[in-house]
Parts: C-alpha cells; structure tokens; sequence
C-alpha cells in the first residue's frame, strides 16, 4: 500500500476506493502554536463524480489552497475526465499554481507560489 493509498483509503473489490471519517485520526499537534483553522494554506482531500465538484475545489484553489482530488469515479466516460482535467488545468493557469495527475485516479491542483516536483523522493 503506497502513502496515497493510505491517505485516500483502499480500493475494495468494486475498484472503488473504500473510506469514511473514521478512517482520519486527528493527530495531537504538541506545542505548536497555530491550529489548523489558523493556517494559511490548507490541504483538501475531494472526490470528483462528475461537474458538480468542481465548484468547491475550484473554490478552494483560488482561496489559495491544496487540493488532492480522487477522480476514479470518472474512468466511465474518457470525455469528462478530460474535460474536468482541462477545466482544472485552466484554473491552476489562471492562479500561476500547478497541477499533476497521478495514475489514472487522482489529480494534485496547488495555487500560485507552490510547485509540483515530478520526481518521488529518495529518487
């Protein structure tokens, strides 16, 4: 199981990933002074089944934050998945932000000011 598999949950029998609030465990920041509702830059985990979910992320990214998207739900029809990337893919031009797919079930949109690094660590 990678670290995405992790963060975004499993795939089940149905290629679907299995996952629920439960599967998130807040973790106890110690002494760190700034809570999560402080931060400038938040990260988002979505689900994309179709248009409608791009108007939050869409949202999200031009407030200024991260979005990692799970768009396995769209392998059903070639020609929205394309056309939901171009749609993201004109949002992170129009914030100077960048945007990676990685395989065929998620895509990483960030804002201006925050790169993508295509190459995995320790490589």
């Amino acid at each position: 199981m990678g670290f995405m598999d992790k963060l975004l949950g499993e795939q089940g029998s149905s290629g679907r990933r299995r996952r629920s609030v439960d599967d998130y465990v807040e973790v106890d920041l110690g002494d760190i002074e700034t809570s999560p509702g402080e931060a400038g830059t938040q990260v988002h985990i979505a689900e994309i089944d179709g248009q409608r979910d791009l108007i939050a992320i869409k949202d999200a990214i031009y407030d200024g934050d991260i979005v990692v998207a799970d768009i396995v739900r769209l392998r059903t029809s070639d020609s929205t998945v394309e056309h939901v990337i171009d749609e993201l893919r004109q949002v992170a031009q129009e914030v100077d932000g960048d945007i990676v797919q990685k395989g065929d079930d998620q895509i990483i949109i960030v804002p201006t000011g925050i790169s993508i690094n295509r190459k995995k660590l320790g490589h």
